[in-house]
């Protein structure tokens, strides 16, 4: 399968998220090679700024301009790849800690089940016990209590028939009563009481999009470990100053 790499984010500064020093190197430079030390990856497309390419460009095989939207850049990044007949995995280049293996896990569960998409979850009492300084937002499942990874398996064929419905939902955010008329009251009530099941959200993602989604409870939560904010530097820096 493929990858992109989003990285057209920037941090408060205004220097580009990917290019943020992690120990003696940049933070995607963690991200590219542990896609390719995961024995899954065919090629590794990156979209964002120019400057980025500038340093990291040759690490890569193909570069694709940021537009600002995460969505266009989604779709940009896979049309530029042009293999729809690949699965391929979007990540985000903020997730210094995961490894080649947690990549390789993640990517042949989603395969194996012959589905569209693919998102991880991450169980909290996995994360609070191995990092129990992070700080994450949680939600309260029937099953447990989950906080999602920054990892997304995607079948290329049906990414516009996805992007597009996810846009109609990023532009009822501020609008509860369409959100909720879309989702249902039942389904939301269950959400909100922390009993909704893992199935029934798959099944909702089936009705709403038409396409086959799976949450893959994931056991490496550097998955969902991206850095946001100074403190999260830090705390990398801590994991990963003496391997780096």
């Amino acid at each position: 399968m493929n990858a992109v790499i989003l990285a057209g984010d920037r941090g408060e500064n205004g220097v580009p998220k990917a290019l943020i020093k992690i120990a003696s190197r940049y933070m995607v430079e963690y991200v590219i090679e542990s896609l390719r030390n995961s024995g899954c990856i065919n090629r590794v497309y990156i979209v964002g700024d120019k400057i980025i390419k500038e340093k990291v460009g040759h690490l890569v095989d193909g570069w694709v301009d940021s537009e600002g939207d995460i969505l266009k850049n989604i779709k940009k990044g896979i049309h530029e790849l042009g293999e729809y007949n690949k699965p391929c995995l979007i990540c985000t280049c903020d997730i210094p800690m995961v490894k080649g293996e947690a990549i390789r896990d993640f990517a042949l569960r989603c395969e194996a089940l012959d589905i569209d998409v693919g998102y991880p979850i991450i169980d909290k009492k996995l994360n609070d016990e191995k990092y129990p300084e992070v700080k994450r937002t949680y939600v309260k499942m029937r099953e447990g209590t989950f906080t999602g990874g920054n990892i997304i398996y995607i079948n290329p064929q049906v990414v516009d028939k996805f992007t597009k419905k996810i846009e109609k939902f990023v532009e009822y955010r501020k609008k509860p009563f369409k959100m909720g008329r879309e989702l249902g009251i039942i389904f939301l009530i269950k959400l909100v009481l922390g009993i909704l099941s893992i199935s029934s959200v798959e099944l909702k993602v089936w009705k709403m999009f038409g396409i086959r989604g799976s949450a893959i409870i994931t056991s490496y939560p550097e998955i969902g470990n991206d850095v946001d904010k100074p403190s999260d530097i830090e705390f990398v820096n801590k994991y990963l100053g003496d391997s780096a």
